[in-house]
């Protein structure tokens, strides 16, 4: 590309060891695509391993939830151990443990034996999503190359998210419900040997011993955080005890690992990464957008599925198109990124995301194909727009020796976005959805207060009680569902326009000189003075 310049060209050779950056984002993608399928393909087969191993409630929150914990609360361990022994040597790890994880899975006896499987795949996940992402970041010195190859790389974590849910009812058609676990194993036996022959081995700061306890105070403060913010999603009262205590213990040992991080000499993650305005605010527009996004999905599902009558199948089907424009959004983002900068381009994609948001509240008991059709696309393609923003600019800002560490940043702030979207959002849903049920006419109290823990069960109440009183009872539960959705879908254009002020933080040109693509901390190859200037006036025009 015209905007490559002679550092970041002899940077490229020096980080790629011979082979192609374009073959390697491939092998990258393909590592996301796995783990992104595995998080959402379990959600169709929730009712076929609950009639073939009978777990309690209990046991089966953690066969769904284990995955995601685990995963999100192992993501700052594994980026920065990656920083030290080797980005290649834990993917390649990551590989290994997430076929075997796969298999056990598949077999699981009882829910014991499944819920540890689906914890070692969290294991495994951890391994290789910041590891796919500080190794893109190294094999794509040029920033308007890397710009590229992340558009490729977050249109595929769309994909496979979509994904999950139809690759697993087509496989439940034919199959058993371990079909799902086991499409991975051939995947990752090929990937193996593939990632070894073709991904390039790369570390960052090796100075001093790696700080073993503060991974570990990261990762126990990482999973406490997300278990009482997954609690908070399910509808469980801030001040119940398994809720209160994961969320104090977990906020503690955070506040406890930045305070050691600080008085470190060789710090596991360097925090004047956040000094720096575009990591940080990129950082808050990522879990901003994800708080947005993932609770917006489980009530979109919800009503298409409970109010408008659609099966599962159709379900996807009809969220397609949000994921069809997140791909789009996705391989336009370089081109995107260089016209417009890194300050419009999440500011505008957080404006046309609420404004995607404000449409959808015109939904009401009706179908309405055409209104669904336009609001999924601009939700979408605003959306992805600006993730890719986000984590181009987050990804940019950090030093290269911290790619590891940064890239677990940024994955972690994603689960985090997402989980305390569905606490937040939830809440919001369930205020405004419950009073619409007390005082139905011929409907007791107590049918009513159960009626509003959800639309389901009201549902189900409605259908015990028969008559015209559960005809009166569902058809208030269904009104007071859409009004919730409406009022939902206000929070949550509120917090996208927060988040389009935030990104005002960000740089308004893109940068792609040499200090754009290392950092202070890393000691690039000099360019001459002549091809910098260069480089930043064609950026000005840009």
């Amino acid at each position: 590309m015209s905007g490559t310049t002679t550092a970041a060209a002899r940077c490229r050779r020096a980080a790629g060891n011979g082979a192609n950056r374009w073959v390697v984002l491939v092998v990258l993608c393909a590592s996301l695509l796995l783990v992104a399928v595995d998080a959402t393909v379990l959600h169709v087969a929730v009712p076929a391993v609950t009639e073939d191993l009978k777990p309690s409630g209990v046991e089966l929150l953690w066969i769904v939830d284990v995955y995601p914990l685990v995963c999100a609360s192992l993501l700052i361990l594994f980026g920065t151990l990656g920083d030290r022994i080797g980005r290649r040597r834990v993917l390649l790890l990551g590989y290994g443990l997430f076929g075997v994880a796969s298999g056990l899975a598949a077999v699981a006896e009882n829910a014991s034996m499944l819920i540890g499987a689906r914890a070692l795949l969290g294991v495994g996940g951890a391994m290789i999503m910041p590891a796919t992402l500080s190794i893109l970041r190294q094999v794509f010195p040029d920033r308007r190359e890397r710009a590229l190859a992340i558009g490729v790389w977050t249109g595929v974590a769309a994909v496979g998210a979509a994904v999950g849910p139809l690759l697993g009812g087509f496989l439940l058609e034919h199959f058993w419900w371990g079909s799902v676990f086991l499409v991975n194993i051939p995947l990752m036996l090929v990937s193996l040997p593939v990632g070894r022959l073709l991904l390039p081995e790369s570390t960052g700061d090796r100075n001093g011993p790696w700080d073993v306890v503060g991974a570990l105070m990261a990762a126990a403060g990482l999973f406490g955080l997300v278990l009482g913010v997954k609690r908070l999603g399910s509808g469980d009262s801030p001040f119940d005890l398994y809720t209160l205590l994961p969320l104090v213990l977990g906020a503690g040992l955070l506040a406890a690992f930045v305070r050691r991080q600080k008085r470190r000499t060789y710090p596991l993650v360097d925090l004047r990464m956040f000094a720096r305005p575009a990591f940080s605010t990129s950082v808050g527009c990522i879990v901003l957008a994800m708080l947005a996004l993932v609770g917006l999905e489980l009530i979109a599902a919800q009503y298409l599925q409970l109010v408008l009558g659609l099966s599962p199948l159709e379900t996807g089907l009809r969220m397609l198109p949000l994921t069809i424009a997140a791909m789009a959004a996705g391989l336009l983002g370089a081109q995107m990124l260089r016209r417009f900068g890194p300050r419009r381009m999440v500011s505008v994609g957080f404006c046309l995301t609420a404004g995607a948001v404000v449409l959808l509240t015109v939904m009401g008991t009706h179908d309405n194909p055409a209104l669904l059709l336009v609001g999924f696309v601009l939700l979408g393609f605003g959306l992805e727009t600006t993730l890719f923003g986000a984590y181009e600019s987050m990804l940019s800002e950090a030093p290269q020796t911290q790619a590891g560490g940064a890239a677990a940043i940024g994955e972690t702030s994603y689960q985090l976005g997402a989980g305390i979207g569905i606490a937040l959002l939830g809440s919001v849903m369930n205020a405004a959805y419950t009073p619409g049920l007390s005082g139905v006419p011929g409907v007791p109290e107590s049918a009513s207060m159960a009626a509003g823990h959800s639309l389901g069960e009201a549902y189900q109440v409605a259908g015990r009680l028969g008559g015209s009183s559960g005809e009166a009872l569902r058809h208030a539960a269904r009104d007071s569902f859409v009004h919730g959705l409406h009022v939902t879908l206000l929070v949550s254009a509120a917090l996208l326009l927060l988040g389009a002020a935030m990104a005002l933080r960000l740089p308004r040109v893109m940068e792609c000189g040499a200090s754009a693509a290392g950092s202070a901390d890393v000691a690039p190859v000099p360019a001459p003075r002549e091809a910098n200037t260069k480089v930043r006036a064609e950026s000005s025009v840009s």
